[in-house]
């Protein structure tokens, strides 16, 4: 049976927009491993915004920290836990800053490529999410050129942005937050005893004196970001957990042992310590299948 077009609307709005909050609840607390404050912040911002039926601005988030900590997993999370067709839908639109803008001589027509992308979803759909990865790497003239749709304006241009979501995902500070938790280590404190106040005010300077576009765009400037989001390194447990996930998606249950044996093959760092995993996550399902029988 061919899928039509347009969607029906259902009596609750829009039937591309699930907005389900118990299956974020969900996936942020089963699925998200070593990440508290990134799992409370990401909630309680979302669920508060999409309950809100008068917001007076777009909902902008940044999330910060080193590669294959969970950015990317958590924006998915969100995108499908809003979104009937997930990522896929035509509501949400992801852009990869070295991929959809890789020449600096160009920013002036990504400019108007970009404002047209936005615009375009949110006549589409109200609720519109858009996400940035590697936003460090963004002219700051782009970021600027999309700063008046995440600003307080009724509507620009007789458009309202103020229902849409912008998601900005970074390695900015991922240092500071390294430092930090490395630091709570040290002084026998657990990682889960990490407060928002011990970190997004590092956050926020790292990204105001970093090279890339955030710390000269007016995004910075204008105090659009609504929470600077930290995602810490994760620890040997916490791969484990990434490598059980891993076989659970094939179907395959692996003993202890050989959850020892995926974890034991990450490097980790600092070279003292060895307490994190370089990489995180991210090459976990890929590594697995060295270990398959």
């Amino acid at each position: 049976m061919m899928r039509p077009n347009k969607c029906l609307q259902e009596i609750s709005g829009d039937c591309r927009i699930t907005n389900n909050i118990t299956g974020l609840t969900r996936d942020l607390e089963l699925r998200l491993h070593g990440q508290h404050l990134a799992q409370s912040v990401v909630l309680k911002a979302v669920q508060g915004f999409v309950s809100n039926p008068d917001p007076n601005k777009p909902l902008t988030l940044s999330f910060h920290g080193w590669s294959g900590t969970g950015k990317n997993f958590v924006a998915r999370i969100v995108a499908d836990n809003l979104y009937r067709d997930g990522v896929k839908s035509e509501c949400v639109r992801l852009f990869i800053a070295p991929f959809h803008f890789p020449h600096a001589k160009l920013v002036d027509v990504y400019k108007g490529q970009l404002k047209e992308a936005i615009r375009d979803t949110v006549l589409r759909c109200q609720q519109a999410l858009f996400i940035f990865d590697e936003a460090e790497k963004l002219h700051p003239g782009l970021i600027d050129a999309v700063k008046p749709y995440m600003d307080h304006y009724d509507n620009v241009d007789g458009v309202s942005y103020r229902r849409a979501i912008f998601l900005f995902l970074s390695n900015i500070g991922g240092a500071a937050i390294n430092d930090v938790t490395l630091d709570f280590w040290h002084s026998g404190q657990n990682r889960e005893d990490i407060g928002m106040e011990d970190l997004e005010h590092r956050i926020r300077s790292e990204a105001i004196e970093s090279q890339g576009g955030f710390a000269q765009s007016e995004l910075m400037s204008g105090h659009l970001i609504d929470f600077f989001v930290p995602f810490l390194p994760l620890e040997y447990r916490h791969v484990k957990l990434c490598a059980r996930d891993a076989y659970a998606a094939r179907g395959l249950q692996p003993s202890e042992a050989t959850l020892d044996d995926v974890a034991k093959a990450m490097m980790y760092v600092p070279k003292e310590e060895k307490l994190f995993s370089a990489q995180g996550c991210k090459s976990i399902p890929q590594r697995i299948n060295f270990f398959l029988p």
